[in-house]
């Protein structure tokens, strides 16, 4: 299946992990956690038009087509109990999907891990940058820091991936947040302590989505933390999968 990349499958698992991308990035983001997460997860990470196996594939400008699309192609693996982790763009994702879940009458997330991204009610008050000149543009992109470097430096691997980031910028930046009840499964949210565009308070916001249980972890690092070591990242989410597998396991 084109939209998922690296699932591992296993037969012990009790639980599948949607992951979502930030913008720019793809499901190689993703590709060390099935190695790393307890067997009882199976890990999916979720892969966009326009990068990695699907780059010829033109890429999203709205989340709403885009979360629509999503919610077809993951009806089939939406049989047995599920969560969604995001960072930044894959964040709202998660959100808008599991909202839409809910609003067909379907199953929500057993719970949704937001990673760098301000809570959804809080207004982006910075002008739109997905339609900057070029030049201006790379400056924005220069800025963020979550570009390789290698990249930056070679003209035609940055050619490819500028529309990719002007097609993800205008998802984010064209965003308009519409209220609706919480959500019934718990939040937790994680932030970087060094991110200048993501404050703690952004990030506790979270807390109004939903009517279950909320927690907030600041890790070391700017809006790009997870490109960095993960080990407590990745410690803490193994202890909420295995206290999620173990409720699974009682029902």
């Amino acid at each position: 299946m084109p939209w998922l990349v690296g699932s591992n499958m296993s037969r012990h698992a009790r639980l599948r992990l949607f992951c979502f991308p930030y913008a720019g990035g793809g499901a190689q983001t993703y590709r060390t956690w099935p190695h790393n997460l307890p067997d009882t997860v199976e890990v999916c990470a979720v892969e966009l038009p326009g990068r990695g196996r699907r780059l010829r594939e033109p890429p999203y400008y709205q989340l709403s087509s885009m979360v629509s699309d999503l919610l077809l192609a993951l009806c089939p693996y939406l049989d047995k109990p599920f969560a969604f982790f995001g960072h930044s763009m894959g964040a709202l994702i998660s959100f808008e999907l599991a909202r839409m879940l809910r609003q067909r009458g379907w199953p929500e997330p057993a719970q949704i891990f937001v990673s760098a991204r301000r809570s959804p009610q809080i207004p982006d008050i910075d002008p739109p940058t997905y339609n900057l000149p070029e030049d201006e543009f790379i400056a924005e992109i220069r800025r963020l820091n979550g570009t390789p470097h290698e990249v930056l430096e070679h003209p035609e691997l940055l050619q490819l991936l500028i529309p990719i980031l002007r097609a993800d910028f205008a998802v984010c930046q064209t965003y308009a947040y519409v209220p609706d009840l919480p959500l019934s499964c718990p939040i937790t949210a994680f932030g970087g302590r060094q991110d200048l565009d993501v404050l703690s308070e952004h990030l506790e916001a979270w807390r109004e989505h939903t009517l279950s249980a909320f927690a907030l972890h600041l890790l070391p690092g700017d809006h790009f933390f997870i490109n960095a070591p993960q080990a407590r990242l990745l410690q803490i989410l193994i202890q909420e999968l295995h206290r999620l597998v173990s409720v699974i396991a009682r029902k």
